[in-house]
């Protein structure tokens, strides 16, 4: 079961309560008896597995096969005369 944060809007009473998906939720502060409400979070994002990654979806040999495409800009070709 979640576990679910509300605040008083009377005395900003902090608490917390584990309830069901379908319980109702608490109207009522504990501590002095006014309006509760719950207290939404933002969802964090975890990037696991596979594909986040610039290397992730890059097949063996796929890297030197992009270097060999790109001219060595460093490299002067000799004139011939």
């Amino acid at each position: 079961m979640p576990i679910y944060d509300y605040e008083c809007s009377l005395c900003q009473h902090h608490f917390d309560r584990k309830q069901g998906f379908d319980e109702e939720p608490v109207a009522i502060c504990p501590k002095c008896q006014g309006k509760a409400r719950r207290v939404l979070h933002s969802v964090p994002i975890i990037f696991n597995g596979s594909g986040f990654y610039v290397t992730d979806n890059r097949k063996d040999g796929a890297v030197e096969k992009a270097k060999e495409r790109i001219p060595d800009k460093g490299k002067r070709k000799e004139k011939q005369g």
